[in-house]
């Protein structure tokens, strides 16, 4: 995991008392991964100059946002906090023809936040997912599947076939597959790999 300061004088604010909006955009993520790591996300916050209140405000704000009567919908909430987006292209999924739009996360400078919509302007998906060029992790056993280290894609072309799975929440998927042990003479494990916002977090024993 690679962690840098995302805090810049030139971030817009999301409020008289609020973090800049990239930084409490980054508190969103984060607080849905400290159900799983929480000692990542508190070296995290360290990184951020932010705090475990400042954590649940961002987030206590956002919720209020997404949800609140007469909300807008759409893209408008992540650019309020995120402002305009790195890079915007055009995407073909099956029938549909999607616009993918990719800001940058500081937290995790190899990866960019990413949202798809469709051509209503609907949010269909969003996630975080690997920078154009960065290197992508090797993942070969169990012992490469490090938290916060890879996403949803880079999973399921590790390990084919990876079977999607329902995520406990909106911002969780899960991804069904089998990974071979560190040890060649060791069988391979029947594992589910857990993500948040398309990151991985943790892996779980089938046969457990």
């Amino acid at each position: 995991m690679s962690i840098m300061n995302a805090a810049t004088d030139n971030d817009p604010p999301t409020g008289p008392s609020g973090p800049p909006g990239p930084v409490a955009f980054q508190l969103v993520l984060l607080r849905r991964m400290a159900d799983h790591q929480p000692g990542l996300v508190e070296d995290a916050l360290h990184t951020l100059g932010a705090s475990r209140a400042d954590l649940l405000e961002a987030n206590r704000r956002w919720q209020a946002r997404m949800h609140a009567p007469r909300a807008p919908g759409g893209l408008r909430p992540y650019r309020a906090l995120l402002g305009a987006p790195e890079s915007v292209t055009a995407r073909r999924l099956g029938d549909m023809t999607c616009e993918a739009l990719t800001w940058p996360v500081p937290l995790w400078p190899d990866l960019r936040f990413e949202i798809l919509t469709t051509e209503r302007g609907a949010v269909w998906n969003a996630w975080l997912v690997r920078a154009p060029g960065a290197p992508a992790p090797a993942l070969r056993t169990t012992a490469d599947l490090a938290p916060w280290s890879c996403t949803v894609d880079e999973v399921a072309r590790a390990f084919p076939p990876a079977r999607p799975m329902e995520g406990s929440a909106p911002t969780r998927w899960a991804l069904a597959c089998t990974v071979p042990d560190p040890d060649p003479d060791a069988a391979p494990h029947a594992l589910v790999t857990e993500f948040t916002w398309g990151l991985f977090q943790r892996l779980v024993d089938r046969t457990a």
